[in-house]
């Protein structure tokens, strides 16, 4: 664990200590004891116990990470009991009005303390245990998804062979600080859709700005799960969503212009019904990341230069190459035990009708180890010359092997403008950092300012697929923005294929 997740343990520890303090300071007053100690974090929860006469034990199991949170909360609720609160909706203000009910119990004249003693004679119904259990269960589980880990299951192959199909991740939630919900009236453990109805599981008209607490940077070659950002409007219907997602159906539609195509979608709804989606419940992805905020990015010949130096594949991560051996004759569980490549499996190992050349699909540890082993005397990367790639203008004449260079945006740094960039940054600045954008007889205007540059308020980030021939990625849709980020993809705790794959268990990711 690094420094930095057990500040964000330590910090949210004290907020429980802190919280309910000036409420406290009045409701100890009542209760006979010094009143000061209300106001001393970790002394009060102490002083709760003894007037409530709970086991002093509860006091020191409140110090186990996570844990602790829990009792911290129990021994508040077990606390306003003295006070003669037994609702359930008075437990639920204990809990979810950050220390504002206590303030109120404390000031106002008709709450008495009743001590501990008559606490206990207060007896609840049997439908009341299961209420309070299961709400205590929802909300233990929303704390722990909100602030420590989520699980994650891997639906495709873009991260292959880092990550297979149905391995079953945990995504931690300290490692870039907690996101606090966009939508925070939703219903537990759903996503986006309510199953079986097909209707939003959330509501707007509470919305939470951007906040991270304890915010830490994406680090380079960090494998991080974040909400798909071309995922804000989708196609809501089968097939469609992030599988063919709206941006692109508009632009297949408009033969490439995606002005022209967007009217032939809002045109048809019955056809494509669109649906907008806030950040947090658009759809998760999982990738990479291989640029940060700031860095000069470019793909030449498949290899990733940063700043202008070569970075190495991950070891697990696979491409096409094409292979030329010295004509031995290549036997089926040798590769496969060897190379990790199934010459039965025709995604992964295709005759070219040249003999002794070879398409595969190789992980940068089989290419290294094919050539030390002499198996193959040559291996050149299989290069797709599509050019159809962000920001998908013919001024820039990419391709998914051979990209940029670019910039990628950093919080505070500032870009002057030009023809040839603002296709690139054009939805950075609009879409993700809401300002208006245009042009104007080749001048740019933001929030109906003439404008010759612009600032930045989020970093960015790059992100690419391990599978780099097979993954949507940032070289389809762009950057991703720091309020996109979920987590770190942390470990494998399950992995199934037609059984349980254990060597895969307990697998830290790299």
């Amino acid at each position: 664990m690094t420094a930095h997740q057990i500040l964000i343990l330590i910090l949210i520890a004290l907020a429980l200590f802190i919280l309910p303090a000036f409420g406290l300071y009045f409701m100890f007053k009542k209760a006979g004891v010094p009143a000061w100690k209300g106001m001393v974090p970790v002394l009060n929860s102490y002083e709760m116990i003894k007037l409530s006469k709970r086991p002093v034990y509860l006091f020191f199991i409140q110090f186990i990470p996570v844990v602790g949170w829990f009792f911290s909360i129990a021994i508040l609720v077990e606390f306003v009991k003295t006070f003669g609160k037994f609702r359930f909706y008075q437990h639920a203000l204990t809990v979810c009005t950050l220390g504002l009910y206590f303030l109120y119990i404390g000031l106002n004249k008709k709450d008495k303390f009743i001590g501990p003693e008559a606490a206990r004679k207060y007896k609840k119904s049997a439908a009341r245990e299961w209420i309070d259990a299961g709400i205590f269960a929802v909300v233990a589980a929303t704390l722990i998804r909100t602030f420590v880990f989520e699980a994650y299951v891997i639906p495709t192959p873009s991260m292959e062979k880092t990550l297979l199909v149905n391995d079953f991740l945990f995504v931690s939630k300290f490692s870039y600080g907690p996101r606090i919900p966009n939508t925070p009236i939703a219903m537990p453990f759903v996503h986006h859709t309510m199953p079986l109805f097909d209707v939003k599981s959330y509501v707007e008209w509470i919305h939470i700005p951007y906040t991270r607490w304890f915010a830490a940077p994406v680090k380079r070659n960090d494998v991080v799960v974040f909400n798909f950002p071309a995922g804000d409007t989708v196609i809501n219907k089968e097939g469609y969503q992030s599988e063919q997602p709206y941006y692109d159906v508009a632009r297949m539609l408009g033969n490439g212009d995606i002005n022209a195509g967007r009217p032939l979608i809002l045109g048809d709804p019955d056809q494509y019904p669109i649906i907008v989606r806030p950040v947090d419940k658009q759809e998760n992805y999982i990738k990479r990341c291989v640029g940060v905020a700031g860095d000069t990015l470019q793909i030449k010949n498949q290899v990733v230069y940063i700043n202008g130096q070569a970075t190495p594949l991950p070891d697990y991560s696979e491409t096409n190459y094409i292979v030329v051996t010295g004509g031995q004759q290549l036997d089926e569980t040798v590769m496969k035990d060897e190379y990790d490549i199934d010459i039965n499996n025709g995604e992964e190992f295709q005759q070219t009708g040249v003999p002794n050349r070879y398409a595969m699909l190789l992980t940068a540890i089989a290419r290294d180890k094919m050539l030390k082993s002499g198996l193959a005397k040559n291996i050149t990367p299989y290069l797709d010359s599509s050019k159809m790639v962000y920001p998908y203008d013919p001024q820039y004449n990419w391709t998914k092997d051979n990209y940029g260079p670019f910039w990628i945006p950093k919080k505070g740094a500032t870009l002057v403008l030009n023809i040839f960039n603002y296709p690139f940054y054009e939805r950075a600045i609009r879409d993700y950092e809401k300002n208006k954008l245009e042009t104007r007889d080749g001048k740019f205007f933001i929030n109906d300012k003439e404008s010759t540059s612009y600032t930045f308020k989020m970093d960015y980030y790059w992100m690419m697929g391990d599978n780099r021939h097979q993954s949507q990625d940032s070289r389809y849709w762009g950057f991703v923005p720091e309020d996109h980020v979920v987590g770190e993809a942390w470990m494998i705790w399950m992995s199934w294929k037609n059984g349980v794959r254990w060597s895969r268990l307990f697998k830290k990711i790299r």
